[in-house]
């Protein structure tokens, strides 16, 4: 089967918001063996919602549409198709119930225009959305099916997951299963990658093979069809394995992990806990690694001390060294994360301190950076140079610093090899 996505909002056409609902949905469905060869994004404007379905209509066994859902009179995505399919609009009554129980517990009065949320078309397949408010639907006329889900990106997943994702499952059965597993790299690009690996991907039929290049790392899609989902991860395990016998050493995780989040787990099963010192990245690792559930088990703070003075009077760095070293320099760097480690009473302390563009600093050029760790084994520095804008240098200078984490001996217990 193939499908097509419509994301509907002017917003998206105004470059307000981004449409990450056409990626995410593109990746799911692939996984169940439907090919996507067409994404549109359309405003919320009756006319042109029609002339995008109707062509959508003609090519595709499945429509789905994203956004305009909600209770606002450019909400029109259920109108649009309950008129294209000649179908009546209905009140879904769990979805008005909960509507209504919402403004009660609320204590404020109900707009009339709300229960538009709850509206469905008739003799359609209705979506309880479980975190909001605008069902969601599924209709078939002529051979095609129009799927409708909201567009907050929290609502659509969920839906998708609970009850788009059987829906779709079971009109794309044809006995085989497809299975994915993404694999993910750091410290490897894309070209080199493939290089390693060019024979594995030239002979690909399946299980298949698709590099992908990321914001500071690559990820390998590795995808199969089987008879069951066991078979599949079967032959999918089979294919991995040749993998990283060639590039396991730059391997980090799986699917939907992060290198922040593996950082996180890596300090856990260390049972260590890190402070950082930022002048560089101005707390930008701080929050990374904050952002992953979990992380005040091993995160204890941070200081950001941008200026010579912070470094001198907030971190205790010797004003001579400032002075004959410089802020960018190994020096700095290591000096900061001992003193980070200090401050906060913690098995670690990283640094990171630089040029980040874009002009000069201290007669240094631009994407000069050093990053520091002190550990129960002592200190380490790192001098790395980075090519780009001013956030990539700050942004690639926290992978590394991840990285420093995870490969450099001078951070791991006496009981780690």
């Amino acid at each position: 089967m193939n499908a097509e996505i419509i994301a509907v909002g002017t917003e998206l056409l105004l470059g307000q918001i981004a449409n990450t609902n056409g990626q995410y949905l593109s990746k799911e469905l692939a996984s169940l063996g439907v090919n996507v060869y067409r994404h549109t994004v359309v405003g919320d404007n009756e006319t042109r919602m029609q002339e995008a379905v109707g062509e959508a209509s003609e090519r595709a066994d499945i429509v789905i549409l994203t956004g305009g859902l909600g209770p606002t009179q450019d909400d029109i995505t259920k109108d649009v198709i309950a008129d294209f399919t000649g179908r009546k609009l209905l009140v879904h009554e769990a979805s008005a119930q909960k509507i209504k129980d919402y403004y009660n517990r609320t204590g404020r009065a109900m707009p009339a225009s709300n229960m538009r949320q709850a509206h469905y078309a008739e003799n359609s397949t209705v979506f309880f959305n479980q975190n909001g408010m605008a069902c969601g639907m599924a209709v078939e006329e002529g051979g095609t099916h129009y799927i409708l889900i909201p567009g907050p990106p929290r609502e659509m997943k969920s839906m998708y997951k609970y009850d788009v994702e059987p829906y779709v499952a079971a009109l794309a059965g044809s006995g085989r299963l497809v299975s994915s597993r993404v694999l993910r790299f750091y410290g490897i690009g894309e070209s080199s990658l493939e290089e390693e690996l060019q024979d594995l991907i030239e002979a690909q039929t399946n299980p298949t093979i698709a590099p992908l290049a990321g914001d500071g790392e690559v990820t390998l899609r590795l995808t199969a069809a089987a008879a069951t989902a066991d078979e599949a991860l079967q032959m999918i395990a089979g294919v991995e394995e040749q993998v990283q016998r060639r590039v396991g050493e730059h391997f980090y995780g799986y699917d939907d992990d992060s290198v922040f989040n593996h950082t996180v787990n890596v300090l856990k099963e260390r049972s260590q806990t890190i402070a950082s010192a930022e002048s560089l990245t101005g707390g930008w690792f701080a929050k990374s690694i904050v952002d992953v559930p979990g992380a005040s088990s091993v995160f204890q703070g941070s200081v950001t001390t941008y200026s010579k003075a912070a470094k001198q009077h907030i971190l205790g760095i010797d004003r001579p060294l400032l002075e004959q070293d410089g802020a960018v320099s190994a020096a700095c760097a290591e000096a900061m994360a001992e003193k980070v480690k200090e401050k906060f009473n913690t098995d670690i302390g990283i640094s990171f301190t630089g040029v980040a563009g874009p002009d000069r600093d201290e007669g240094k050029e631009p994407g000069l950076v050093w990053i520091g760790v002190s550990g129960p084994h002592g200190t380490i520095s790192k001098q790395i140079h980075i090519a780009g804008t001013r956030d990539r240098v700050r942004f690639m200078a926290l992978y590394e610093g991840c990285r420093l984490l995870w490969k450099e001996k001078v951070v791991e217990n006496d009981n780690i090899q």
